[in-house]
Order: structure tokens, then C-alpha cells, then sequence
């Protein structure tokens, strides 16, 4: 059994449906991410699960109990915010500490448990200092501290690096990643940010317009989008939108302004005629001076994105497609705006979309 269950949960603001007949489980140990852009629904659906609201229809159940209507105090959940809503009047120990307090924890169990989860986010010498006198990745290591000092069997976390720096996200990213497997909790964690989710989660429910887009592991969703909208939210994508047709013995793509038709690995099941768009990944298009064997279009370097390691090649083709290729900066470097360059990739690396 799952330890939390979604099903065909809804939430309506007035007139806008804010969650949508959303279904989904989260499994016992599970670093889960709701990732989708802002309005998506993903904050609602934290405070639906956490009991900060309450659903018109659908149900939760956590850990095989029915919590739909249990206040959020009652269930075995602890939610950390964005802004982490540490108390300034308390130092780092006694924000650790309140939530154990107000449960009425013995004074002896109750400090034992502030200096375990003060060694677990590694802040044991900062005990005694005030939210003021802490750095953006101290206050989110107290925030996480205290969310999990009560051992909630779910911990939510509504974007909880979004207020730190790159650097700093990157970092704490893996000390959240190691924190969750040595405690054990499940983690529900809610972003915009692809990069986090992808990096951080098991498994990613992608959200568009109060609905669930895609559930997978981050590999089977960057690799096979269920959608336009998750091939273009979730990384960057060439997208090349046509009719199927039948050609080469099977099924191909004819797009407007593109002479070639372009060769599909799997479209068994449509029917000719269908409209559909071929995903194609940056980092899967090769880029050529001569025109290659198979698919090849022709495009122009319109401008290189130097991004350390690697680079993107942006190139607009005659008719006006513009597309994308990442590759190796010192293979980027033989290119210069301005030159004529074939684009070109293998068949089983694009990833045919009908929805």
C-alpha cells in the first residue's frame, strides 16, 4: 500500500479550478516532486494533502487512513514553507524544540531530539543563535530540522530552495537528498524549477492547468514526454509539428516548409493523416558542415551559447524553424554565427507526440 493516495481530488477558487480530478500515490521512502509552472495547481495540491484546505471532491488517505476531512494538526504530516516561518524571538534550538513543546513532550526526550536533528542538518555549533543571525542555508536547515523533529510519516516542502542562491541550491539539493534517505520520511517537495526536480525526486508528477501531465521517474520523462506540454516545459526540445504520412514503408512526418519527410521509430498505432509533432532533444541533434546520410535540414548558427562545459548552437532554417543543439564547447567552437551547417539526428532518439 502506497503511503499516500490522491484520488480524483478536486479544488475550485470561484470560478477556476485549482486542482482537477488529480489522482496520484506516493510510496513509503519516496522523494517525490510536483513540478509545473506558477498557477499550475502544485501549492494547492501541498495544502490540500497537508489539511491547510479542504477538497470538493476526491479523497486523501495517508498511510491507509482516510484524512479528508481530519484537520492538519491530526494527521501524521508536517509541512515546510517556502519562507521557512522560523520564530525571531527563538534561537535555532527553541525553534526545533516548539513543535514538541506544544505536543507536551517530556523536557529530557524533548532535548534529546533538538540535538539529534540539530547533528542531522549539521547545525549543533549554531544552537543558541537567533533566525537573524543565520544565513539563507542555515534558516532552511533549522526550517527542515523542525519539520521533522515531530518524525512526521510525510514531510512537505513547498519550494525549499527557492530562496537560496545557485550555488547554494545545488549544494543543499544533495545534503536534502542524503538527509531523506538516512531519516526515511517520504518527502512531497513542490517546484518550478526542472533542474531541482529532475535531479532530486524518484519520481516527478509534471502539473499544467490544475491537472497531472505526466507521472514517471525524471529519465522517462525527459526521455519520453507523454505531451507537447511536458516536452517543452521539462528541459529544452525541438519540436517539429506536421501530418503523418505514409512513406518509406511506414509512417513518416511532413512538416509545412521542411523538404525532407522526417522518419518515425514508433508510430504503429496512428492512423495516416493524424496530427503529430517529433521531439527531438538539443544534445540528440548533430550538427555537420556536409549534408549527412538520412535526415539532414539545412539551418543557419544564428548565435552560441558558451555555458562552460558545453555549449547551445541556436540555428533558424530558411523557413523560419528555429532549433537547438548542445554540444562539447571545443566541438562548438569550430562553429560561427553565420555558417551553413546541416541538423541532423538518429531516428530512435525523437520521440513522437500526439497530445
Amino acid at each position: 500500500m502506497a503511503l499516500l493516495e490522491i484520488d480524483a481530488v478536486s479544488k475550485n477558487f470561484g470560478a477556476v479550478a485549482a486542482v482537477d480530478r488529480v489522482s496520484l500515490a506516493v510510496e513509503h521512502g519516496e522523494l517525490f516532486a510536483l513540478l509545473g509552472p506558477s498557477g499550475c495547481g502544485k501549492t494547492t495540491l501541498l495544502r490540500l494533502i497537508a489539511g491547510f484546505e479542504t477538497p470538493d471532491s476526491g479523497r486523501i488517505v495517508i498511510d491507509g487512513s482516510d484524512v479528508t476531512s481530519v484537520p492538519p494538526y491530526r494527521r501524521p504530516v508536517n509541512m515546510m514553507f517556502q519562507s521557512y516561518a522560523l520564530f525571531p524571538h527563538l534561537d535555532v534550538a527553541g525553534n526545533i524544540a516548539f513543535g514538541l513543546k506544544q505536543e507536551g513532550m517530556e523536557r529530557r526526550r524533548r532535548e534529546a531530539r533538538v540535538a539529534e536533528m540539530l547533528a542531522l542538518v549539521q547545525m549543533s555549533d549554531y544552537a543558541r543563535r537567533r533566525p537573524h543571525e543565520l544565513s539563507g542555508g542555515q534558516k532552511q536547515r533549522v526550517a527542515l530540522a523542525r519539520a521533522l523533529a515531530k518524525m512526521p510519516k510525510l514531510l512537505l516542502l513547498d519550494e525549499p530552495l527557492a530562496a537560496l542562491d545557485r550555488k547554494l541550491r545545488e549544494e543543499t539539493r544533495l545534503e536534502l537528498i542524503g538527509i531523506q534517505e538516512r531519516v526515511g520520511t517520504s518527502f512531497v517537495f513542490v517546484t518550478h524549477d526542472q533542474e531541482e526536480a529532475l535531479g532530486m525526486a524518484s519520481r516527478i508528477a509534471v502539473m499544467n492547468e490544475g491537472r497531472v501531465a505526466q507521472i514517471g521517474r525524471a529519465a522517462e520523462i525527459y526521455e519520453y514526454p507523454g505531451s507537447r506540454f511536458v516536452a517543452g516545459f521539462v528541459g529544452a526540445v525541438n519540436l517539429f509539428e506536421g501530418t503523418l504520412v505514409v512513406a518509406f514503408n511506414g509512417l513518416t512526418l511532413r512538416v509545412p516548409d521542411i523538404e525532407n519527410l522526417l522518419p518515425l521509430s514508433d508510430a504503429a498505432d496512428l492512423p495516416e493523416g493524424s496530427a503529430a509533432a517529433l521531439a527531438v532533444r538539443p544534445e540528440k541533434l548533430a550538427l555537420s558542415p556536409r549534408r549527412p546520410d538520412g535526415i539532414a535540414i539545412a539551418a543557419t548558427v544564428a548565435s552560441i551559447n558558451y555555458q562552460g562545459g558545453v555549449s547551445v548552437v541556436h540555428l533558424a532554417t530558411d523557413a523560419g524553424h528555429v532549433l537547438k543543439a548542445q554540444m562539447d564547447s571545443d566541438a562548438a567552437a569550430a562553429f560561427g554565427r553565420g555558417d551553413e551547417l546541416w541538423a541532423s539526428w538518429d531516428p530512435v532518439d525523437a520521440v513522437v507526440i500526439t497530445r
